[in-house]
């Protein structure tokens, strides 16, 4: 029912921040518990955050606890990704996903999704 599109990435220094963008189409938004994912270059896709269906909730990787703030917006159909304090190791393609009235810790461990993004690249150079 939803598909989806991100946006915000681009090149940034080390302690910089940016702001990612995953806006939704479709009538069913608020029925998806939303996260970000993302890959580096030669690695395996990592979670970084899911959201519960009202916002209510969120889980973080570890890597990102501190820095990055998920959050979204139900009436504008997107769910966003404030990153701060910006490291090279946070260099990768980030993606949006969503999962049917899914826990956020759930979502936050397996790796099958119902929709994904196509992902928008976020590079931090030192």
């Amino acid at each position: 029912q939803v598909q989806l599109v991100e946006s915000g990435g681009g090149l940034v220094q080390t302690g910089d921040s940016l702001r990612l963008s995953c806006v939704a189409s479709g009538r069913a938004f608020d029925q998806y518990t939303m996260g970000w994912f993302r890959q580096a270059p030669g690695k395996e896709r990592e979670f970084v955050a899911t959201i519960s269906l009202n916002g209510g909730l969120a889980n973080y990787a570890d890597s990102v606890k501190g820095r990055f703030t998920i959050s979204r917006d139900n009436a504008l159909n997107t769910v966003f990704l404030q990153m701060n304090s910006l490291k090279p190791e946070d260099t990768a393609v980030y993606y949006c996903a969503a999962d049917r009235l899914l826990s956020v810790q759930t979502m936050s461990v397996e790796t099958d999704h119902d929709i994904w993004g196509q992902g928008t690249q976020v590079t931090v150079s030192s």
